[in-house]
This record gives C-alpha cells, sequence and structure tokens, in this order.
C-alpha cells in the first residue's frame, strides 16, 4: 500500500513543483541523496496524477476512487519500474533484499505495452523509475524511445540516487527536480520523534539523510560496521584475509561495506588535510592516529570508486575484500600503485 504524505522536510519542494501544475512535464527526474525520502515525493506525485477529484489543487483529495485504488495498490494505470524484489516502501532504509539489482530490457518492453494502451480510468498512464540509474545499458536505450515519443496522458517520474549514471539523452528529455536533505535541526527532530537517541550521530554516518540515519540507528549489520571500522583503525594487527572473509559469512551486500569503506577513508582524508570529519565523529581519535598518512590515500579513494562501481555484478565477495584490504595497507604505507 502506497503512503503518500510527505515528510516535514519535503513541503517547500512540493510546493515549488505544484506552482503551476498545469505545466509539469511529461518526465522528471528526482535527484538527490539515498535515504531522503525520493520515492515517497514520487508515490505522491503519482497520486495527484491520479486522483480524480475534479476540485483537487495540489494534494491528492485521498477519497475518490482513483486514491482509493491506488492505496489499495491494485490501480490499473500505476507502473512502478524497479529492480526484482523492490521493497514498496523507500528502499534507502528499507531491509528488505532484491533478487536483482539491474532493471532489464525486458522489463522495459513490458512498460512499453502498458503505456500504449489506453487508460483504464480515462486519465494519466503514471510510471515510478527506481532506481533510475539500475537501467543497463540495453534497457536504458529501450527507455529512451518510450521517454522521446510519450503516447499522450503518459506521465513519468524517475528516481535516482546518482543521476550522473543515467544516460545524457534520459537526462535531457526530463525536468530535473533536486530534493532537499533537511537541515540538522529539523533532521534531528524527525528522528528523535521515532525514537532515535543520539540522532545527530546516525545523521553524520549517513551524510545527513534522515530515513538512512533510522535504518543506521537500527541495522543488523551494525555489529559488522563495528568490527571493519575497528579493525582498518589498527592496520598494524589487521588480518585482510581473516576479515574479508568475516564479510563473507555476513551476507551483507558488497555495495553497503564498500561505503563504510568509502566513508572511512573520506574522514581520513578529510581529517589529514582540512581537519575536518564528516561521517564518523565518534571515531575521530582512531582517525587521528592515521591522519598524516591522508596524502597516500588519493589512490585508494579511486580504488574504491570503481569498486564500488562493480558491486552490483556477480563477484566473489571474499577476493574483492581480500584484494581492496590488502591495498588499504600498501595505501597507508605509500606504496599502492595503478
Amino acid at each position: 500500500m502506497l503512503n503518500y504524505d510527505l515528510y516535514p522536510w519535503q513541503h517547500n519542494d512540493w510546493a515549488q513543483l505544484m506552482r503551476d501544475p498545469a505545466r509539469l512535464p511529461h518526465a522528471l527526474l528526482l535527484t538527490g541523496e539515498p535515504g531522503i525520502g525520493k520515492r515517497r515525493f514520487a508515490e505522491r506525485l503519482a497520486a495527484w496524477y491520479l486522483c480524480e477529484d475534479p476540485a483537487k489543487t495540489d494534494a491528492p483529495c485521498g477519497v475518490c476512487e482513483g486514491c482509493r485504488w491506488l492505496a489499495q495498490g491494485n490501480h490499473p494505470d500505476y507502473r512502478v519500474l524497479a529492480p526484482g524484489d523492490e521493497p514498496e516502501e523507500d528502499a534507502e532504509d528499507s531491509k528488505a533484499k532484491k533478487k536483482s539489482a539491474i532493471i532489464g530490457v525486458d522489463d522495459v518492453r513490458d512498460l512499453a505495452d502498458f503505456v500504449n494502451l489506453s487508460a483504464h480510468r480515462q486519465g494519466a498512464r503514471v510510471t515510478v523509475v527506481y532506481p533510475a540509474e539500475a537501467m543497463n545499458v540495453a534497457s536504458a536505450n529501450a527507455f529512451l524511445k518510450t521517454l522521446e515519443e510519450p503516447p499522450a496522458g503518459a506521465q513519468f517520474i524517475l528516481v535516482a540516487h546518482a543521476a550522473r549514471r543515467l544516460l545524457p539523452t534520459i537526462r535531457s528529455r526530463c525536468r530535473v527536480l533536486p530534493l532537499a536533505t533537511p537541515d540538522l535541526a529539523s533532521a534531528s527532530a524527525w528522528l528523535a520523534q521515532h525514537g532515535v537517541v543520539q540522532p545527530e550521530l546516525h545523521l553524520a554516518h549517513t551524510g545527513g539523510a534522515p530515513l538512512a540515519a533510522l535504518d543506521d540507528a537500527s541495522a543488523e549489520w551494525l555489529p559488522l560496521r563495528n568490527s571493519v571500522l575497528e579493525q582498518i583503525s589498527m592496520p598494524g594487527s589487521l588480518n585482510p584475509l581473516a576479515l574479508a572473509a568475516e564479510i563473507e559469512k555476513s551476507k551483507v551486500e558488497p555495495a553497503r561495506v564498500i561505503d563504510w569503506l568509502q566513508k572511512w577513508t573520506h574522514d581520513l582524508v578529510g581529517l589529514g588535510l582540512t581537519g575536518r570529519i564528516r561521517y564518523y565523529p565518534d571515531r575521530k581519535e582512531m582517525l587521528a592516529k592515521l591522519a598524516n598518512r591522508a596524502p597516500r590515500m588519493l589512490k585508494y579513494v579511486e580504488r574504491l570508486q570503481q569498486a564500488q562501481r562493480l558491486a552490483q555484478h556477480p563477484l566473489n565477495v571474499r577476493l574483492v575484500f581480500e584484494a581492496l584490504l590488502f591495498d588499504y595497507l600498501a595505501a597507508l604505507r605509500g606504496k599502492l600503485t595503478g
């Protein structure tokens, strides 16, 4: 069942979008940090399009037949184009796992059939693409054909955590709406209302994203992250083979663990070069012991970026992290090459 109530920090962005509803584009690209509620915003816009109340202004009425069908999760003129087993609620804060990380070309072709049919309710046909960067080259090109010549009444709402990974031709055919990350006070207040202790710390861990911070406060993988950070903070005793085996055994998705390494390295470099920490203020003492090696870590930053780009592909988890952890030690010694 869809929940299209806005989060408190989204009202300004919604008001900006609804200044002139008659001029809304046929394709809107929502961008912003993971964990700020872009999927919820997209669902509300879909609900607005499908609301059948002739007197609606800037919000779906919630009581017409179109709104009821959508709330029940079976509106015939609404589709979500997403990787397999995508959870209904914001995937940024969901613990559910996906069978596939890719939106395939067959999914896009099935969508084309839906888009070109007449609307069942004689209104808009709405498609939410989430996350849009999950399309591979083949599916993105197939989707572009639909986007270039959309039938009347077809509305597309694309949600992207990393919009630069989209084809430039897809971006150019959408109006881009960057959604704001809330300020620290607002986000902390919202998390406190949801029972989160030390909300500022969890916001730091997630770069200020409240939904991700909510997940961060109670995630099942917290013990693994603590273990990883503890071990890489003491390179003299770090055993890459043992830690890689621990990561593999945990079954935590590689992209998440690589993200921890990226944030740790970001803070190490930041503290060494500018005196600033963004993600792990609770580990400042550990970072400070390594900060003098910050200039040596820039090649390792690039190595992690490469690993993150490949994280959604089939891989041998243990071998990947063995390599990344040995590279980490080499970088700290100033011996990372390539």
